[in-house]
């Protein structure tokens, strides 16, 4: 199948299925130009629906530029055009797109001061009154920080979208159907525990809600998540994968958690940066718990988009709770951190529903 028909494919399930754009829709497309390609696909498939396109484009260099020399002030400064296209759009796209690494420090300080407006986001996209998705689009760059050639690159994630099939649509919406029966059984119990090497976590979802994640927000997906209630965490658990945090690795990381909260973080590699993320408001505790099912993505990238959905994981986010699930926490990070469960089990009230990364029921 020819680039140029994946790429066709690729515009149509983010405006079709994944955003749902219709007549009148005010939709924000950001990315780099180097997703021009499938930019131009997504801009006609939006207009073909009736919406009200708008791009913004990140040139070469200039975010570089802007973390090499902005001062404080124009890193925490919040654009009035973003706080407008939160409060008043009905969509928002992105594309990673990505084009050269930048200070790591410097874009936590851009994060941190977005806490606000992010809270925003959140809360329009849980109300349904703003839908937005996040995906990829392969480029080189990305396709080096994961040990993969591009064209390697853009298999795996054209693979991961299912983008290879006669109809992506139909195989998102069974993904979805699939996944339901988990979410129903979840949603029926309240006491979780997680048990594995080095993880023996229990928590509460007395009030929460599991959410079906199944292409709608990230593409690719394959989750099902929730908030914990906040302060029922407890226990021990050691996270197999790296954590990435602002681009940077940390390794071996494992957390003891009592009455909801970190007490104790240690890594294997990167103690410090552990240190300086548990002294971030809110982020000694966690603001999702969840459930990788999504079988394609069979390798880590270090990219959470991917990582968070594989299959045979489950991974936990200290921080910012989404608003949709019921969780509190509030935080300027959500920050995702995942372990293998090919030899763990999952227990739900008491009965084992997931074994050797599979649900059983």
């Amino acid at each position: 199948m020819a680039t140029n028909d994946i790429i066709k494919k690729y515009a149509k399930l983010l405006v079709e299925y994944s955003l749902g754009i219709k007549k009148g829709d005010r939709l924000l497309i950001n990315s780099s130009y180097l997703a021009e390609e499938l930019l131009k696909e997504v801009y006609a498939n939006a207009l073909a629906a009736g919406a009200f396109p708008e791009f913004k484009i990140s040139l070469n260099g200039t975010e570089k530029i802007f973390y090499d020399a902005a001062t404080d002030a124009q890193l925490e400064y919040i654009s009035p055009l973003s706080r407008y296209v939160y409060e008043k759009y009905d969509a928002v796209l992105n594309i990673i797109a990505p084009l050269q690494n930048v200070d790591a420090a410097k874009k936590q300080k851009c994060s941190a001061a977005r806490a606000e407006i992010n809270k925003l986001f959140m809360q329009r996209a849980a109300n349904d009154e703003l839908r937005w998705t996040l995906c990829v689009f392969p480029t080189n760059s990305e396709a080096q920080e994961c040990g993969m050639s591009q064209a390697e690159y853009a298999d795996f994630v054209y693979n991961c979208c299912f983008l290879y099939e006669n109809d992506p649509i139909a195989c998102w919406e069974k993904l979805e159907k699939d996944q339901q029966k988990f979410v129903d059984i979840l949603n029926s119990k309240t006491q979780i525990q997680y048990k594995g090497n080095g993880i023996d976590v229990k928590f509460s979802t007395q009030g929460k809600k599991w959410i079906n994640s199944s292409g709608k927000n990230n593409m690719p997906s394959g989750e099902v998540f929730t908030a914990p209630l906040e302060d029922s965490v407890s226990g021990v658990v050691r996270f197999s994968y790296p954590g990435i945090f602002m681009g940077q690795e940390i390794e071996d990381i494992r957390l003891e958690i009592a009455d909801g909260q970190v007490v104790k973080g240690a890594a294997g590699k990167g103690q410090e940066l552990l240190n300086k993320v548990l002294e971030i408001p809110g982020a000694r505790r966690f603001g999702e718990v969840a459930i990788g099912t999504n079988s394609r993505v069979n390798k880590f990238t270090k990219n959470m988009l991917f990582d968070e959905k594989m299959g045979g994981t489950i991974h936990m986010a200290l921080g910012a709770a989404y608003p949709e699930t019921g969780g509190t926490n509030e935080s300027a990070i959500h920050w995702d951190l995942l372990a293998d469960m090919n030899d763990g089990q999952i227990i739900a009230d008491g009965e084992v529903i997931y074994d050797k990364g599979k649900f059983i029921i």
